[in-house]
């Protein structure tokens, strides 16, 4: 009797971390390369292979790095708020174009915007992977000094935008003083 119930007891238990995972937001996996620098990469950039960037160039001011494809069906649900972000807010975007096919990932800017300052092409993967990415799209915003402070795993919109982004940029030009008080 009790070799029966054991196994059931272990399935019970199964069934109640499998319950519990469906009421998590998949959009708040935690980065561990939260306040990290950004991933060593050079790579070729989607619009003319000759010319290399690296991540260096994500330097100098805050930016966003954006992981997006043609086959991805999302990142075209979001592409209307990063155009608005970059024309009109001016927020400086890096694109990092993911297991896609260059071809067709320039037509499709090309029909849709391009909301890029530049495109990191990543046809097999790698920088995506040393990223800790899971798909696209995902967003990263990138202080200065290249170290990294937020990751959206999902679609942005304009309401993630305020409630999320907003509130770390801020925090990055206007860090909260220590009072010794």
């Amino acid at each position: 009797m009790i070799r029966f119930l054991i196994p059931a007891f272990i399935f019970i238990v199964l069934m109640g971390f499998l319950f519990v995972g469906l009421y998590k937001d998949p959009s708040l996996v935690p980065s561990p390369l939260i306040g990290k620098p950004v991933p060593t990469f050079a790579a070729s950039t989607l619009k003319n292979p000759e010319k290399i960037i690296t991540n260096k160039d994500l330097q100098g001011k805050y930016a966003l790095v954006n992981v997006w494809a043609t086959w991805c069906a999302a990142c075209k649900q979001e592409h209307a708020a990063l155009m608005y972000l970059a024309e009109q807010l001016q927020v400086p975007i890096y694109g990092l174009n993911y297991k896609d096919d260059r071809g067709s990932a320039i037509d499709w800017l090309n029909r849709y915007g391009d909301p890029y300052i530049a495109n990191i092409f990543d046809e097999n993967g790698r920088i995506g992977i040393d990223f800790g990415v899971y798909g696209a799209p995902e967003t990263f915003l990138i202080d200065a000094e290249g170290i990294i402070h937020h990751k959206l795993v999902g679609v942005m919109t304009p309401a993630i935008w305020e409630e999320q982004f907003l509130p770390k940029i801020n925090q990055i030009i206007s860090p909260p003083t220590v009072s010794m008080n």
